[in-house]
């Protein structure tokens, strides 16, 4: 048998951590690590356009799994386009492996050809970026890097010469166990002890969601039904808290909807599970708050806390639960549905007004008619900006859908990358991209990565040929729109023209159609869907301090948004409320 090198040894170790397949795009400080991959049948190169793209993708395949996913650039600029898809799986809590190839180690700190330091540069967006410097070095540091990455939920870095990975690995050593998955968090007994007897003495409480009620569905709404509690969520916790909640009052924040600002400015105590809602205007400063985090360092800095619990969220209810008196008055609760379902009625009137004639098309007609013909698993990958407001307010979780977006790191260009990833895992599985046209056309070069892997994602292409959140962004600050609209091309003629299935929808009549026949085509397609540019969106409570950095207005061409089918979950919820 013959001697490995270390790019072999390399690859056995991704193998052996679960990873699939490797993203990114070759170059010749790479071609070890590739040709590696060539010759090892459990593992895949996934050809991008862009190494951005690389970083995304990966990151949105850790979401979806759970598990490990990695990425890959070449030497200098190549994994230097890597940083904003590693920012966003960082922020996104995505254990994701980043290989950055580096020049001849001979020559590091020369001033090479390509030259940079990716082991210095990518530390602010991971928590693990080293150099290995040795072939004997590469596998302790792999698994450290691995380990990081899956301990902390978040990017790990290895820098690696290409002279290096193909250099002669040292004799085979024992193989060590890699840590491929997370623990449960369970706090202490005093916190649990101190949390209920805060809880016990309150009279109104409010529980606020975020991302980390993943997979506590059911220990959440035990809790709110023994202690009436209302249940807000932030963009992030929609997916795993808003379906089958009795006990929902909606979102908070900069594209809020319902009752949920009332909820936790009304309480007595607010409860935040799993939540580094980053808005912190939009969170009280007159009542008590209890934080429940897995991780430590996001206790506390957002609000004051009078108690933070370290757990996890199903961990920490579970211990909870049982140690809380129940609670018979529901009056605040009922009060709180009802704000919420008076509240999704007056917004739903901006939109339903013969949307279905109006040209150009609604966006938020778009949204609800996606979310109905949308497969009830599907994954839908969302790009920053007004796409954000209509995924926030139209689509409906259920518990099989996921939705994925760049909701911590707020990057552009993020829904197609992401779609890569997301279908790479499940080609069976619908996956739609809800781009809008600046997003697309920033990395639309990978689309082709679509037609040349016949992935069968479906763009849905918001296409107001305009930046709309930066237009509202220059409301805000009283000035003139400038440097925002965008002069596109048939954006499904240039999908034909790659090879993949394009259609271009300019009146809402139009629409069902379009996207049932995209829906049922096997392989990628893309509908461009011509929308109004002057449908824009803002929440339900404004103050001037909301207002800094975000795209707020309250101008004549503002909506109130519509909420699609949540309105009429508010008002089943609201039928259920016990009558005197």
């Amino acid at each position: 048998m013959a001697k490995q090198n270390v790019a072999e040894q390399f690859v056995d170790i991704l193998v052996r951590a679960g990873v699939k397949r490797l993203y990114g795009v070759v170059g010749d400080s790479l071609n070890p690590i590739v040709d590696a991959i060539r010759r090892t049948k459990d593992i895949d190169w996934v050809q991008v356009r862009h190494e951005e793209t690389a970083a995304f993708a990966a990151g949105a395949e850790a979401q979806i799994t759970g598990n490990l996913a990695a990425c890959a650039g070449s030497c200098g600029p190549g994994n230097l386009h890597l940083i904003n898809g590693l920012y966003d799986a960082h922020r996104s809590m995505a254990p994701v492996l980043a290989l950055a190839a580096q020049i001849p180690s001979s020559e590091i700190g020369l001033g090479y050809f390509q030259e940079t330091h990716p082991d210095q540069l990518f530390r602010e967006c991971s928590h693990y970026s080293e150099l290995i410097s040795t072939p004997k070095q590469m596998p302790r540091l792999l698994q450290t890097a691995i380990q990081n990455a899956v301990g902390q939920s978040g990017v790990s870095v290895v820098s690696l010469p290409g002279d290096i990975a193909g250099e002669p690995a040292p004799e085979q050593a024992a193989e060590t166990a890699l840590v491929t998955s997370r623990p449960t968090v369970r706090p202490g007994d005093a916190e649990i002890e101190r949390l209920a007897a805060m809880i016990d003495e309150a009279d109104k409480v409010t529980l606020f969601c975020g991302s980390g009620t993943a997979g506590a569905h059911a220990e959440v709404m035990e809790f709110a039904e023994k202690v009436k509690s209302p249940v807000g969520h932030a963009l992030r916790g929609k997916e795993w808290i808003q379906y089958d909640n009795p006990y929902d009052v909606g979102m908070s924040g900069l594209l809020g909807y319902g009752a949920a600002y009332e909820a936790t400015h009304e309480c007595d105590l607010l409860i935040l599970l799993g939540t580094d809602f980053p808005y912190n205007a939009f969170l009280p400063d007159d009542v008590k708050i209890v934080q429940v985090d897995v991780r430590p360092e996001r206790l506390g800095r957002r609000s004051k806390l009078d108690l933070a619990v370290w757990g996890d969220v199903r961990e920490t209810l579970r211990c909870l639960t049982p140690r809380v008196s129940p609670k018979s008055n529901r009056k605040f609760l009922d009060k709180m549905l009802k704000k919420h379902a008076d509240a999704l009625e007056g917004v739903v009137k901006a939109y339903t007004r013969k949307v279905e004639k109006h040209v150009p098309i609604h966006p938020e007609y778009v949204a609800s008619v996606l979310d109905d013909l949308a497969a009830d698993d599907a994954v839908f990958t969302v790009d920053t900006g007004m796409c954000n407001v209509w995924a926030a307010r139209y689509l409906t979780p259920n518990g099989k859908r996921r939705i994925i977006g760049s909701f911590s790191h707020g990057s552009m260009a993020n829904a197609l990358p992401q779609a890569i990833g997301a279908q790479f895992v499940d080609r069976k599985r619908q996956v739609v991209s809800m781009s809008g046209d600046g997003g697309f056309s920033m990395l639309m070069g990978d689309f082709l990565t679509l037609v040349q892997h016949d992935l069968p994602v479906k763009v849905v292409l918001f296409n107001n040929s305009s930046l709309g959140m930066v237009e509202l962004e220059m409301l805000v600050a009283g000035l003139p729109n400038y440097g925002t609209a965008n002069h596109n091309p048939d954006f499904a003629a240039v999908a034909r023209a790659a090879g993949a299935y394009g259609v271009r929808v300019e009146k809402p009549k139009q629409l069902a159609g379009a996207l049932k026949d995209a829906f049922a085509h096997k392989g990628p397609a893309l509908v461009d869907i011509v929308t109004d540019p002057n449908a824009l969106s803002i929440p339900p409570k404004i103050s001037s301090d909301m207002v800094t950095g975000f795209a707020l207005s309250a101008s004549k061409i503002v909506l109130d948004g519509g909420v699609g089918r949540m309105l009429q979950m508010a008002r089943s919820n609201l039928r259920n409320v016990p009558r005197p």
